[in-house]
């Protein structure tokens, strides 16, 4: 009868193990593709994104924004010349240079108001170079491979079946948390992407401010805003790297159960960090 009890035993921590391996094989294989997966997206420019969509903006921007930031900025410049003929004392004191500055000004202005285009995606150039740097650093440390499973799965041999049914049902919430992140992750990067999109589309009239000293805090305002929006992905991976990193003991643990307790509160840490990320990279950049 003992030997009966016995195999039922062992027959159920075979069982249990087996589950709770297969949950924390696929939590780990998730992670390590949601890494891969947010390295190639937020390393990736407006234009290369989604080339329809980036192509409708552009359109947009073209046929409908550009007009009305044309009469900004002749409003614009006029209103800079004015200002200029009052401070010089309605033109008593008002030497021939000045003319060819204001001119040069506005020349200026026409031409960053009609390469609004090229002059957004110079930024976010920059910092697609930046997180692509970044990325073959993060990926390279973050993979979790068999050796950290194999010995999970030699001191999960060693438990009783107890704590290995309350360990199978812990790797089973971690699994669905894992599926929230990687919800949360979606929301947060193809949200930001969205956010380009609708800043870029915007552009040339913030930009059709430049050439008023008074005005101009619209349009630096506006460029410091997409300097966040493209190195807030950066922050991004650098987030998810640093989770990875931090998990990636958990199978090295001598205490398996306070090791799935601390993945689970590094994930609610990730979701977190990953939501500060914009709020962060404005800060950074002085961006209101």
């Amino acid at each position: 009868m003992q030997s009966i009890i016995d195999a039922i035993n062992e027959w159920l921590k075979e069982l249990l193990v087996d589950g709770i391996m297969g949950n924390l094989t696929g939590l780990f294989d998730t992670l390590n593709s949601e890494v891969s997966r947010v390295a190639g997206q937020v390393g990736q420019t407006p234009s290369a994104w989604n080339g329809g969509v980036f192509s409708m903006i552009e359109n947009l921007s073209d046929t409908v924004i550009m007009p009305i930031a044309g009469i900004i900025l002749t409003f614009v410049m006029c209103y800079e010349l004015i200002q200029m003929v009052i401070e010089k004392n309605n033109m008593n004191d008002f030497p021939p240079s000045d003319v060819f500055k204001w001119i040069f000004k506005t020349f200026i202005a026409v031409t960053i108001v009609t390469n609004t285009f090229p002059i957004i995606m110079a930024i976010f150039d920059v910092a697609q170079s930046v997180v692509q740097s970044a990325s073959g650093v993060i990926l390279a440390d973050t993979a979790i491979g068999q050796n950290a499973l194999d010995n999970l799965e030699t001191s999960l041999e060693a438990m009783d079946v107890g704590p290995l049914l309350g360990l199978y049902m812990q790797s089973f919430v971690m699994g669905i948390i894992m599926w929230a992140l990687s919800v949360c992750i979606f929301i947060i990067v193809y949200g930001r992407m969205l956010e380009i999109y609708l800043m870029t589309s915007l552009g040339a009239i913030p930009l059709a401010t430049m050439g008023n000293k008074e005005w101009s805090s619209m349009g630096q305002n506006y460029l410091k805003a997409l300097c966040a929006l493209a190195f807030q992905g950066f922050l991004i991976m650098v987030c998810v790297g640093i989770y990875a990193v931090l998990i990636s003991s958990i199978a090295t643990s001598g205490d398996p159960i306070a090791s799935i307790w601390t993945c689970m509160m590094y994930t609610v840490l990730l979701c977190f960090s990953l939501f500060k990320t914009g709020t962060l990279s404005k800060s950074i950049f002085n961006a209101h």
